[in-house]
Formats: C-alpha cells, sequence, structure tokens
C-alpha cells in the first residue's frame, strides 16, 4: 500500500550513481521530491526526469532538494544521469527493498519482468513528513508536477 500525506517517510539508504552512499537523513531540514521511476533510458522515464532537470533550480532556490530512484543498477544510472545532465542524485534499489517502502513497486512489469519501481512522486517536508503522495498504476502517465510544486512551495 502507497504511503500517505501526513505519513512518515521510511528512511534509506541507497547508493548513487557517484558510488556514494545516500541517505533520506542526509536531507533532513530541507524539503525532499523523491521521483522513482521504472526504468533508465526509457522514453517516459527520461521525459519524466527531464522536467525535474529543466526546472531544478526552481526547487534549489526553495530550500528543496531532488532525488531520483529506480531498481536499475549504480553503474546504469551513472551512464543515463551523464547522458541527460541530471543535477540531482540518480540512487539504486536494486534490492527493491525502499520501492517496497514506499508502496511504488511493480510484481510483475512489462515483458515479464519482475520487480520494477512504479513512477511515484513524493514531497516530504523537513523533517521527513510526506505533504505529497502520488504512485501511478500505469506507467506511461506522468506524476502532477505542478502538485509537486504546490507542495514544494507550501
Amino acid at each position: 500500500m502507497a504511503l500517505q500525506v501526513g505519513d512518515k517517510a521510511p528512511d534509506f539508504k541507497l547508493f548513487s550513481s557517484e558510488l556514494k552512499e545516500v541517505s533520506l537523513s542526509d536531507y533532513q531540514g530541507k524539503k525532499v521530491v523523491v521521483h522513482f521511476f521504472p526504468m533508465a533510458f526509457t522514453g517516459v522515464c527520461t521525459a519524466q526526469l527531464c522536467t525535474m532537470r529543466d526546472s531544478f533550480g526552481y526547487y534549489e532556490g526553495m530550500n528543496a532538494a531532488v532525488v531520483g530512484i529506480s531498481v536499475d543498477s549504480p553503474f546504469t544510472l551513472a551512464k543515463f544521469k551523464e547522458d541527460q545532465a541530471y543535477q540531482f542524485p540518480l540512487l539504486s534499489d536494486f534490492n527493491k527493498e525502499i520501492s517496497q517502502a514506499y508502496g511504488a513497486f511493480y510484481e510483475d512489469f512489462v515483458f515479464n519482468l519482475k520487480g520494477v519501481s512504479k513512477r511515484a512522486a513524493f514531497v516530504l517536508d523537513e523533517e521527513g513528513k510526506i505533504i505529497h503522495s502520488e504512485v501511478l498504476e500505469d506507467a506511461g502517465n506522468m506524476p502532477d508536477f505542478d502538485a509537486i510544486k504546490k507542495a514544494v512551495e507550501a
């Protein structure tokens, strides 16, 4: 079951595309926009993260951080980040624990792939409480970027 507004976000420690361990607690005191995406190098996932890339300065100016999480390996995410010039960390949930903890997880995905992150967006306040939660069942849909911005502005 997906987490709801008002819930405390589960902490995580994941390896980034730079092979550094990143924890949710690293962002304490900032709002955090967490984007889950199914797979690097796919069309809708690239569009989702490029939208955040192109508005990244807006969030930075609001004491907010952005992270992207998928079940891809840190090495795949490093190439994806380099190719798309993302300014924010891409985190590997290769063991699929965090996607499941956030309720953003497909047991079965396309092409009979097992265990893939759902497309989802969460905004966390400065104490790690969820102030926006959106988990999409259809991986072809995009998160509501206006709602994400409003949650960060609140």
